[in-house]
């Protein structure tokens, strides 16, 4: 049958409790070690990225307000620009359409001038216009 041997049963304890010291000392100790530190480099992780996310929504809050200022002020600047030509060429027009007057009040008065030398020419000349007809008829 089956024989026990106490010797036996005794160096197998010893060998399977130093096995087991040995095993925790180099294997299950430093594994739990790394998962522990594992667990907490996560831990910091998320932390940080939560408080980053956090100054991501202040930053973007400041970004919000300092493109709505420049928008604005971008908005005033070109209004002013738009109302300075606005008001050059508006000049520039009316500069323009008095100068057009006055070359025009000129033209009317050469032209009156040509007008009425036209009709003194024509009132000098018309005697002999007269003589000129009398002959013509009288040859008819």
């Amino acid at each position: 049958m089956l024989d026990l041997d106490p010797r036996l049963m005794l160096f197998v304890l010893v060998i399977f409790l130093s096995l087991r010291f040995l095993l925790n000392q180099m294997l299950f100790q430093p594994l739990l070690k790394y998962m522990d530190d594992r667990d907490k480099s996560i831990a910091d992780d998320l932390q940080n990225a939560k408080e980053m996310s956090g100054n991501n929504d202040e930053l973007n809050a400041k970004a919000d307000t300092v493109l709505a200022n420049a928008k604005a002020e971008a908005n005033a600047i070109r209004e002013k620009a738009m109302s300075e030509a606005k008001s050059l060429a508006d000049s520039k027009i009316e500069s323009k359409t008095k100068e057009l007057d006055n070359k025009y009040q000129s033209y009317l008065a050469e032209l009156s001038e040509s007008r009425d030398e036209l009709t003194k020419s024509l009132s000098d000349q018309m005697p002999l216009f007269k003589e000129s007809l009398k002959t013509k008829m009288s040859n008819l």
